[in-house]
């Protein structure tokens, strides 16, 4: 597909809805891309649990409010990902005809030939098909730049903190798996290990998903250290990006895609906790990749200095998608 698109052009919608991971890839496809963006807010409505063989190519899975911002002039590129997205993006392609190319983050179900590219993760086992490439991970917002940005705003605050910094970042409970107290205890204590070993600090941030588990890990914490968490209702800023701009090494739970891809968004060492009762297969196929590929190792307490090229797949899609248009 060829388009007249260029660096000053507005006709690139990313689709966001309410999954915090499915919109961070969005977004960190759109702005590899490098060409100007519109995000469209996408709020589902009940009709959207229906599976996208029943739903088709149509707006009948979004709220009013949402539906009211899909207009013409249509866009040239749509970015989207997930499985409730997708048949909104096929009807914005139909009404925006041959021009108007669809791109979409992890396999969308029903109708995909309608789709110009389909990035699908190694881990979920990609089908085979002209238009599908295979991606390591998630797609992020965290590319160089942006870790040089988060370096310099977080610059100087955790300097009375030995080196070198861990950053441990800490998912938790999921749909079809629990983070118990016991795996809190034990990540907290092989984190300590890792650092002490090391001479150096923890730079730990719980997250939503935590829970209840969070005070076991802490306690479990024996390294010098600096806590963010999350169920305080602090209003301090989120040092998330910023531990990963600084970390020397990071340990991240292996219960979220998009952690661990992030966790390897620099180039120092990584280790994934990740026991058997916590990992589902798509997630252990996930860690075994980049174990194979030298991303992360698995924890086990031991600390080496190591390093990898950084992992952005939104990079790789943002150059596939570039040269499927022609620009």
């Amino acid at each position: 597909m060829n388009t007249d698109l260029h660096a000053g052009s507005s006709r690139v919608w990313v689709l966001a809805d309410d999954r915090a991971g499915n919109r961070s890839q969005c977004l960190g496809v759109a702005e590899a891309l490098g060409l100007e963006y519109q995000v469209k807010e996408i709020t589902y409505s009940p009709w959207a649990a229906l599976p996208n063989s029943v739903l088709g190519a149509s707006f009948i899975g979004l709220h009013q409010l949402s539906r009211a911002q899909l207009t013409p002039p249509w866009p040239e590129v749509v970015i989207a990902a997930g499985r409730r997205t997708a048949p909104v993006a096929r009807r914005i392609g139909r009404l925006g005809g041959s021009g108007c190319g669809l791109f979409q983050i992890m396999h969308p179900g029903a109708g995909a030939g309608e789709f110009a590219l389909i990035a699908q993760p190694n881990h979920d086992q990609p089908s085979q098909g002209g238009n599908i490439i295979p991606i390591t991970g998630a797609p992020h917002r965290l590319t160089a730049q942006r870790l040089a940005q988060e370096t310099t705003t977080w610059q100087g605050r955790f300097d009375g903190l030995a080196r070198p910094w861990v950053a441990l970042i800490v998912g938790g409970s999921t749909r079809r798996r629990r983070f118990t107290l016991d795996m809190a205890r034990e990540l907290g204590a092989q984190a300590s290990k890792l650092a002490l070993l090391a001479g150096g600090s923890l730079l730990v941030s719980t997250s939503r998903r935590t829970g209840e588990a969070t005070e076991t890990l802490i306690d479990a914490i024996t390294a010098p250290n600096r806590i963010f968490r999350w169920d305080t209702g602090s209003e301090e800023d989120n040092p998330y990006h910023g531990y990963l701009a600084l970390a020397d090494a990071v340990v991240v739970s292996g219960d979220s895609v998009s952690m661990c891809t992030e966790a390897c968004a620099g180039t120092g060492p990584v280790y994934i906790y990740a026991p058997s009762a916590l990992t589902v297969p798509k997630h252990a196929r996930l860690h075994a990749e980049l174990y194979q590929l030298g991303y992360a190792r698995p924890l086990t307490g031991a600390y080496e200095a190591w390093s990898h090229p950084p992992l952005n797949p939104a990079i790789e899609v943002a150059a596939e998608i570039k040269k499927r248009l022609g620009v």
